[in-house]
């Protein structure tokens, strides 16, 4: 997959993990687009080490696009403790 195909395949990832789990986020386009990648490749290698799988090889596959929501999801959670965090220490 294109580094384009790959970025495209964050963003629309992190936008459906902020859909899927409710409530505010700092940040906006640009951090969601990072979350999305990162947690696409967070998904391809949690995929890879539990079930031996290499899910990111195409773009219209349904394997990459659920990887790639999971990655975002789980990075989403940790993103919003960290952020929660630091706001709490302010």
């Amino acid at each position: 997959m294109g580094i384009i195909a790959f970025i495209i395949l964050g963003l629309l990832a992190g936008i459906i993990a902020k859909a899927l789990i409710p409530g505010e986020d700092p940040g906006g386009f640009i951090i969601t687009t990072i979350i999305g990648v990162v947690g696409a490749l967070l998904g391809g290698f949690l995929a890879a080490a539990l079930f031996g799988a290499d899910p990111l090889d195409e773009f219209f596959d349904v394997s990459t696009w659920l990887t790639a929501i999971v990655g975002s999801i789980i990075l989403l959670l940790l993103y919003r403790l960290v952020a929660g965090r630091r706001r709490g220490a302010l």
